[in-house]
């Protein structure tokens, strides 16, 4: 239980680095913390994030990392994913990436 507080208390002191170097924008963070902006930066300049706080932000910044799939689950994809390949049912990769391309294109058509 040490190690794990002592975890807390260095991703709760370096909590400003973490956000500096996360791919995200600082405003989507804050957004997606459900904090209020100016709350958010008192919070960062003072490092006094509760711990649901810090949880939701690491969620946020890291949206893989924090999905724990059990066992059960990865064993179920898998045969999942079999049973596509073996009924045939799986998209080609090039009919994959022209479809998401199409996509994309629209998209930015869109937004022109």
């Amino acid at each position: 239980m040490i190690a794990e507080i002592e975890k807390f208390i260095e991703i709760q002191n370096n909590i400003d680095e973490i956000l500096k170097n996360s791919p995200f924008k600082m405003s989507y963070i804050i957004e997606k913390s459900g904090i209020k902006k100016p709350t958010f930066f008192k919070k960062l300049k003072e490092k006094r994030f509760t711990p649901e706080e810090l949880l939701v932000i690491s969620k946020t910044i890291e949206p893989k990392e924090w999905r724990n799939e059990t066992k059960e689950e990865i064993l179920e994809s898998l045969d999942r994913a079999q049973y596509e390949i073996d009924n045939g049912t799986t998209t080609d990769f090039y009919d994959f990436v022209a479809e998401r391309r199409a996509k994309l294109k629209v998209l930015k058509d869109a937004k022109s």
